[in-house]
């Protein structure tokens, strides 16, 4: 039963620590952004397929040990579903936005990225019965009206329309599997859902993979580093630090990383590979961002 009583104030220890949730979602937001600066960097050498299947066996091994502590709460029944729903949630998005990245500057798929919440919020509708409302669905049409602005505004040389489809169909993949989640596999711990999924995945690509290798004499080391980063940080440390914060912060809060990874992944783009941050990439990114913050907000 709720206490009347007043509530304590902090204690200096506490106060001292009262900014590090927010620090660390800086941090995932960091590290996720990166995230599309590592594929644009190692794709034209190692190709979409290779590059997943690294990201994904990387990014397992890391959240392996997890797994491994809470095996005996995995019955065997529910391993096809982590198959299937790790190939809707994991290895098809991956694959999307590697593809992506080899079409047009990472900022483009940062972009893209952040309809994520918009389309959960869509899928939910259409398929789980869940109401939208009028804030977010006009929050829906500003985000929609910004991947639009995004998609028409091509710079020479890069097929930024296909890129934007490609990053708004991987986001749809992961509202999907968000609710897949949530429906089929809410009683598993979620640290060991995403390291089954992400192993699964990488064994569903790994044909794929090994009928497209590249000759491995012709990868320069960047693309070798890049694919590393990107599976161990960006991959298996950034879902480490994500089920961190949703054990300490709860995923509303955690969920609030969608405001700055598009940030983060413009950010890097134009620092350490000099891509311009164009005036039709702000203002989609701006509609974007505002639409998120929009459906986001808790009703009056």
């Amino acid at each position: 039963m709720p206490s009347s009583a007043p509530t304590a104030p902090l204690l200096p220890a506490a106060r001292a620590h009262a900014w590090l949730p927010s620090l660390e979602l800086c941090l995932l937001g960091a590290l996720w952004g990166a995230s599309y600066l590592f594929m644009r960097v190692a794709v034209p050498h190692l190709g979409a397929v290779v590059l997943v299947e690294l990201r994904l066996a990387l990014g397992a091994l890391v959240l392996l040990p997890l797994l491994w502590r809470v095996r005996a709460c995995v019955p065997a029944r529910t391993w096809p579903k982590l198959v299937a729903i790790g190939a809707v949630n994991t290895a098809l998005p991956a694959l999307l936005f590697a593809w992506a990245a080899g079409q047009a500057p990472a900022g483009i798929s940062a972009i893209a990225s952040g309809t994520t919440v918009l389309l959960t919020a869509v899928v939910g509708a259409l398929g789980f019965g869940e109401r939208i409302g009028r804030r977010r669905a006009a929050a829906l049409a500003v985000g929609f009206a910004g991947i639009a602005v995004l998609a028409g505004g091509g710079t020479e040389g890069a097929n930024v329309a296909g890129a934007a489809a490609a990053g708004v169909a991987a986001a749809l993949c992961y509202a999907v599997g968000i609710h897949l989640v949530r429906r089929h596999l809410s009683q598993l711990l979620p640290a060991a859902v995403a390291a089954a999924t992400l192993g699964a995945s990488a064994l569903l690509a790994l044909p794929f993979a090994v009928a497209q290798r590249p000759v491995l004499a012709a990868v320069p080391v960047g693309a070798w580093l890049s694919a590393l980063v990107l599976g161990v940080v960006c991959t298996g440390v950034a879902y480490v630090l994500y089920y961190r914060l949703v054990a300490r912060i709860g995923p509303g809060r955690t969920s609030t990383v969608n405001y700055v990874v598009p940030v983060f992944g413009v950010l890097w783009a134009w620092m350490w590979l000099g891509e311009p941050l164009t005036p039709t990439m702000a203002a989609a990114g701006l509609c974007v961002l505002g639409s998120v913050a929009i459906s986001q907000r808790a009703p009056r």
